[in-house]
């Protein structure tokens, strides 16, 4: 898997705030724990398990980070994994950034070789137009450039 520097850095920091969760939730148990009895007690019984949520995304970010490769910033002659492509359609500019799917996220214009958009501007060029299928019917763009 490949991701941006970007999303490495906001991993990392990520990470580093559940770390310093840490010691709040093993308070937060003890002090359950202090209630009576665990098997009916709901306060422990959350708190286990907000602990565990967070080991649990511990334990994944910790293994993206591990088998992850940082995009390499690739040649501007074609749209490859890591190229911003500035497209147009229909007289109205988009910019999007080419991720790995784990990293997608199309609303804030992150989209994924294997989305249909992304696979239609896979190894284009600048001024190369491209078509694909959306929900609502063919859509057709202009490459305008590639960063």
């Amino acid at each position: 898997m490949q991701i941006t520097k970007a999303k490495k850095e906001e991993l990392e920091q990520e990470r580093k705030k559940l770390i310093a969760r840490r010691p709040e939730l093993a308070a937060a148990i003890a002090t359950a724990r202090d209630f009576g009895d665990l098997s009916e007690n709901q306060e422990y019984t959350d708190a286990k398990q907000d602990q565990s949520i967070v080991e649990n995304r511990i334990s994944e970010i910790e293994e993206l980070l591990r088998t992850s490769a940082i995009i390499k910033e690739g040649s501007k002659s074609k749209v490859e994994l890591g190229a911003t492509v500035v497209v147009s359609s229909r007289n109205k500019k988009s910019t999007f950034l080419i991720v790995d799917e784990v990293e997608s996220d199309p609303l804030s214009g992150k989209i994924s070789p294997e989305s249909p958009l992304g696979k239609a501007l896979l190894h284009h060029k600048s001024g190369d137009e491209v078509e694909f299928s959306a929900p609502k019917g063919k859509v057709k763009y202009k490459i305008l450039e590639i960063k």
